[in-house]
């Protein structure tokens, strides 16, 4: 096969495919490794792989099919991404990113000894942990699976003993490995998409995310702060991607707490929910700028080409097929941009779209997308 400017990610999800959209309108060619085939990605491409990481033989024939690898999550045991740099291909982020990342433990560990500003948090090992975790973070804390936990799953509030072994019993089935951390009390929370290659960094507006059930449901472009908090929180965050010695595209989301201060809540070495609107929204979105890193080539501006954008989620409304039923009512408003990810099947919350709208005034916009996203049946 001639792979000469083929990228492989590890993932066929809606991630990979606005990547996959991107590397294609660049010339690229894509190689996808997904556990199922037509996944959202893998319908774009004859370089579908079928299988997973943890299947040496398939692994290597998708790392040999391309010239650069990079994920759509960081879910990927970082000793496969190392399996993959052993074939000789380069990988971004690299399995030592990977390794800072993929446990929260380890990323809130890494974070804080580069003196960035986290929440307090605590490793834990056993249900009589409970009276030490109170002793360091008080009531109400947060206890985490440290790997594999997203959208709210592998999260647990904790009040009290009784939530704490219900919570134990519960994210031990999840992952083994748990870890505590301080409920904040925020004005707002925060996520900014930032890039970085060997010559440039280049830092997204800072957005306000508004969550759904734990889910990220609406973004808002830029986030309602004043110059000195998006200033700080475009340093943390780029200080937090040179802490994992980051290369390419990184989501950092953000506390921004009621006394004023920054932290660091998580990373995510991949595009990521919050940059959706760039897609619209910014002159290179979070996407192109992924594909442009991890061929190495110069970035674009991630400078808003209107005053605000809004973005929100299209969460599934049943179990059935995952085709919207009702494309004409949707559209009728003709500044609407939708995005149908391509899933087989919708489930109750389940991230099956979304829906951007750009413009000068931010409470039209977000009227419109509000009505929008009521409208659409899927």
């Amino acid at each position: 096969m001639n792979n000469t400017g083929t990228i492989g990610i590890l993932g066929g999800g809606q991630l990979a495919r606005m990547s996959s959209f991107a590397a294609k309108r660049l010339g690229f060619n894509i190689s996808i490794l997904e556990k199922e085939k037509n996944s959202p990605a893998g319908q774009l491409t004859h370089n579908e792989f079928t299988g997973w990481v943890n299947d040496n033989g398939i692994l290597r024939r998708f790392a040999h099919s391309c010239d650069v690898v990079t994920l759509e999550n960081e879910f990927v045991d970082y000793r496969r991404i190392e399996f993959i740099e052993k074939l000789g291909k380069k990988a971004y982020p690299s399995s030592k990113t990977i390794s800072l990342i993929q446990d929260k433990l380890i990323q809130k560990e890494t974070l804080s000894e580069s003196k960035i500003p986290v929440p307090g948090f605590t490793e834990v090992n056993h249900k009589s942990d409970f009276t030490r975790i109170v002793r360091e973070l008080n009531l109400p804390f947060v206890l985490k699976s440290r790997k594999m936990g997203y959208d709210g799953y592998g999260n647990a509030m904790v009040r009290n003993k009784k939530d704490f072994e219900n919570a134990f019993d519960k994210l031990t089935h999840r992952h083994s490995k748990l870890m505590a951390e301080e409920f904040v009390n925020f004005k707002m929370e925060l996520a900014v998409m930032t890039v970085k290659t060997r010559n440039q960094i280049v830092v997204y507006p800072i957005v306000q995310t508004i969550q759904k059930d734990h889910i990220c449901h609406t973004v808002i472009a830029p986030a309602k702060i004043n110059n000195k908090i998006a200033k700080l929180a475009r340093e943390i965050a780029v200080e937090s991607l040179i802490a994992v010695k980051g290369y390419g595209i990184f989501g950092v989301e953000m506390f921004y707490t009621n006394n004023g201060k920054i932290l660091v809540n998580e990373m995510a070495p991949r595009p990521h929910n919050s940059g959706h609107y760039t897609i619209e929204g910014c002159y290179t979105s979070q996407f192109e700028n992924h594909i442009r890193a991890v061929m190495n080539l110069p970035l674009g501006s991630a400078e808003m080409v209107k005053p605000h954008a809004v973005m929100i989620n299209l969460l599934g409304k049943r179990n059935n097929s995952g085709v919207l039923r009702n494309y004409a009512s949707v559209l009728k408003n003709d500044k609407i941009y939708l995005h149908i990810y391509g899933k087989e099947h919708s489930r109750i919350g389940r991230k099956m779209g979304h829906i951007t709208v750009i413009g000068d005034d931010l409470r039209k916009i977000l009227s419109a997308a509000k009505k929008a996203e009521r409208q659409t049946i899927i």
